[in-house]
């Protein structure tokens, strides 16, 4: 049972799987027949044994959707992508903080800094699908040398037309204008193959949910962030596998106490036995 500030009460059913190890959780991501299934999850959890201590590390990978778009870092800085990165609850403290102003200006820079990435990135996607296609019966004109050189007025007649966009390409109108009217006659079946593909890159059937864990030991490192009870958490965003893999890490370590009183007693040991035997040849 749950109660909201307002009093209102809901019945809540959760459900849990416990997993005896990442093997077993990742072979219910490659199971998986929900609406996530055509993302490709890895996670892993390795130790290392370092006498004084012990390391631990955790990582959870998912594959790119794209194949030749562009890397977000080309268009963000690295406190932009921190803040790209961040959950929501995040994002609203940012931004209702003492640096509100600068955290804005990021949110800002973000949507027109990430419109330019995703259709840099859709472009570059398209023009790599469809030379693929193409390569066997198309000229010089057409390979992917040649499109990739014309990529940024692609992105121009993309971004131009962007409003109007399916009834353009439905028409062949935007493919006459990105090919010449005799290679989109040629090519037309390829052409609405391709940006069927990128197009399903894009809209892809995701459903958002957020990473939580909680590390052994002393916390070391992670690009993840911590709640309120030093969980680490990470949100997961169809965009933040869009050209990158998106991977979640954390590093931490436990003090091996008894390795330090082992290590304690034998130098003892063997200070006491150097004392012992210098006293005998005095």
């Amino acid at each position: 049972l749950e109660i909201s500030d307002k009093g209102d009460t809901t019945w809540v059913r959760r459900a849990e799987k416990r997993f005896k190890n990442t093997a077993g959780i990742n072979d219910c991501y490659r199971s998986d027949s929900g609406t996530n299934r055509e993302v490709i999850r890895k996670t892993e959890f390795n130790r290392k044994f370092r006498w004084f201590n012990t390391q631990y590390r955790f990582a959870e990978k998912i594959d790119k959707t794209m194949e030749f778009g562009y890397p977000l870092t080309d268009f963000l800085n690295e406190e932009e992508l921190k803040y790209f990165y961040s959950p929501e609850s995040v994002k609203e403290v940012y931004q209702n903080g003492p640096d509100s102003l600068k955290f804005r200006a990021y949110g800002d820079a973000e949507d027109s800094k990430t419109d330019l990435w995703i259709s840099k990135s859709l472009v570059s996607e398209w023009i790599g699908i469809f030379s693929g296609l193409t390569k066997e019966n198309a000229g010089n004109d057409m390979s992917f040398e040649s499109l990739k050189a014309r990529e940024d007025e692609f992105v121009t007649v993309l971004t131009r037309n962007e409003k109007y966009f399916d009834s353009l390409w439905t028409n062949g109108i935007m493919l006459r204008e990105l090919v010449g009217e005799a290679n989109a006659l040629k090519f037309k079946a390829e052409a609405d193959s391709s940006i069927s593909i990128v197009t399903n890159h894009l809209l892809l059937n995701f459903k958002e949910y957020s990473v939580r864990i909680a590390m052994p030991g002393k916390l070391t490192g992670t690009n993840g962030f911590s709640d309120s009870s030093a969980v680490l958490m990470w949100p997961v965003k169809s965009d933040f596998f869009l050209t990158d893999t998106y991977e979640m890490w954390a590093e931490s370590r436990i003090v091996n106490l008894w390795a330090w009183i082992i290590s304690g007693l034998f130098l003892l040991f063997v200070i006491t036995g150097l004392i012992i035997r210098k006293k005998k040849k005095g």
